[in-house]
């Protein structure tokens, strides 16, 4: 039997609600075959992150080329990347395996509770390395407006943001709106035009990992062959169920419930 496989190349977030844990369950989620390369341990929770500890370059390279000389993926999940060095072999990689498989770059910079996990010097190598041999990078308003330079307010801003991005690198962007007073929409810039795609404003404090979720769903979507605009709307609604669902654990800002649609009548 064949099935879709899917990379993620990210952080282990040790309370198991973001990085690899959570690309790891959306992937099993879409009921796809799930690979990792871990780039860094972090000790974190609901309340947090306490602390990373980037891994080495070396052994980085070591586990990408193990999986790719074995099982080519079919699309490929970008998260934190913790050094320069780490970017350039993820580059190294890409053009020697990956070139024509679709990638999710989502950068994360900071987490929500304000812990740097990746210096500027990473960013700016990431800008220089992989803005332009990936298929979508999907930043929150923060990160976008770290890369764009400037602060991104409103929705005007994310289109300015968006359209300048998308030709400065050449890589179609998805801005995503979830920091925007009184909207949840996300917008996708790329080579068809500027789209503005409406998120659901769901009532749920719970929402740790939503990014790394949204990514992998979004690596997973476009594995199935659909262009750009169906598979963010495609991921969308999966992230919506599963924040929709109500995971009510830990005692701060709680994980998403990544197998919400998957049927329980095999549950004993």
């Amino acid at each position: 039997m064949e099935i879709k496989k899917i990379l993620t190349i990210a952080g282990s977030d040790s309370s198991g609600g973001a990085g690899i844990q959570a690309d790891l369950k959306t992937i099993s989620a879409y009921k796809y075959y799930g690979m990792s390369a871990i780039t860094a341990i972090t000790a974190q929770n609901t309340l947090g992150v306490q602390d990373s500890l980037s891994l080495d370059e070396r052994i980085l390279r070591e586990q990408l080329e193990s999986i790719c000389d074995d099982i080519l993926p079919d699309a490929v999940k970008i998260g934190m990347l913790a050094s320069p060095g780490q970017v350039e072999v993820i580059g190294e990689v890409i053009d020697r395996y990956l070139k024509d498989i679709p990638i999710v770059l989502d950068p994360v910079i900071t987490s929500t509770s304000g812990f740097t996990l990746v210096p500027d010097d990473t960013v700016e190598k990431m800008k220089e390395v992989l803005f332009d041999k990936v298929t979508l990078i999907t930043p929150n308003l923060i990160e976008a407006g770290i890369i764009y330079g400037k602060e991104i307010k409103n929705i005007d801003d994310m289109k300015e943001a968006g359209k300048f991005l998308f030709e400065k690198y050449g890589t179609a962007f998805l801005i995503k709106g979830g920091h925007l007073e009184g909207s949840k929409d996300d917008l996708l810039c790329g080579e068809d035009g500027i789209f503005l795609i409406e998120g659901k404003n769901i009532e749920n404090k719970n929402t740790h990992g939503t990014g790394c979720t949204l990514s992998s769903a979004l690596a997973c979507e476009l594995a199935k062959g659909k262009n750009l605009f169906d598979a963010v709307r495609g991921a969308k609604k999966y992230l919506s169920g599963a924040i929709a669902f109500g995971l009510d654990i830990g005692r701060g800002r709680g994980p998403l419930y990544h197998m919400y649609n998957l049927s329980d009548k095999d549950e004993n």
